[in-house]
């Protein structure tokens, strides 16, 4: 078991996230869900966090609204020193691009393009040459041991190679934060294991935030310094 007992990050640290009174509702009048309910947490940079709670807790929509994938109801926001509330949909996707990488339950890969391709991709829309995309992203596939496979298709692919593909795919910008959504749901246990070693040798090197969603409270301490419970859209201490 990893031990985080003492691997808090610094209490003078910048703050990676910061919410104030952040709400975000869907519909409107007594129809409308509301999905987070005047949400206020302060996160440091560097660290390790998990977010708990079951389903239609308002997990994945705080992930999401870190991540840039989605504008808040109301509230105050900031995330890697930008205002998200405030910008426009083509600053949220330069946001991503710059500063937040995504690991997603699903995997979220494209199946028409091979692994190689699908870790390109962050670095396509980042305007990078050819060449060095190339390379980087044979570099992060390799790290997370799959370079005997980069000319394979997700099809061809089991689900545990599909995360890892997932996983360079999120982390080859680089980004300042890690935002992953239940990233070993699908997987079995000794799998499991193996994606989270692999994301915590990432994380630990390069002192990336790591933001986790999770229902599984083990995985929760092993891997985070902090736990960050959700109920019906509130914090619940």
């Amino acid at each position: 078991m990893l031990d985080t007992s003492a691997r808090h990050a610094p209490e003078d640290a910048p703050f990676a996230v910061r919410s104030i009174g952040l709400k975000k509702s869907y519909g409107n009048g007594e129809a409308a869900v509301h999905a987070l309910c005047g949400v206020t947490i302060d996160i440091a940079s560097g660290q390790r966090v998990a977010l708990l709670g079951k389903s239609g807790s308002g997990k994945s929509t705080l992930l999401n609204l870190l991540g840039g994938l989605d504008h808040p109801t109301d509230g105050d926001l900031e995330v890697a020193g930008q205002k998200l509330e405030k910008l426009s949909r083509r600053e949220l996707a330069a946001f991503r691009l710059a500063s937040v990488g995504m690991i997603f339950q699903s995997f979220n890969l494209i199946p028409s393009r091979t692994a190689l391709e699908n870790v390109e991709l962050p670095m396509i829309f980042a305007g990078r040459p050819r060449r060095q995309r190339r390379d980087e992203a044979q570099q992060a596939l390799k790290a997370v041991g799959l370079g005997a496979r980069i000319h394979h298709w997700p099809a061809q692919l089991s689900g545990g190679e599909n995360q890892r593909v997932a996983v360079a795919r999120a982390l080859v910008n680089q980004p300042r934060i890690l935002l992953a959504d239940e990233p070993t749901g699908n997987l079995d246990s000794a799998t499991a294991r193996e994606v989270m070693g692999l994301l915590m040798d990432h994380v630990e090197k390069h002192g990336t935030t790591m933001i986790l969603v999770t229902h599984d409270e083990e995985l929760a301490k092993e891997y985070t310094h902090r736990v960050i419970r959700l109920k019906d859209g509130h914090l619940v201490d």
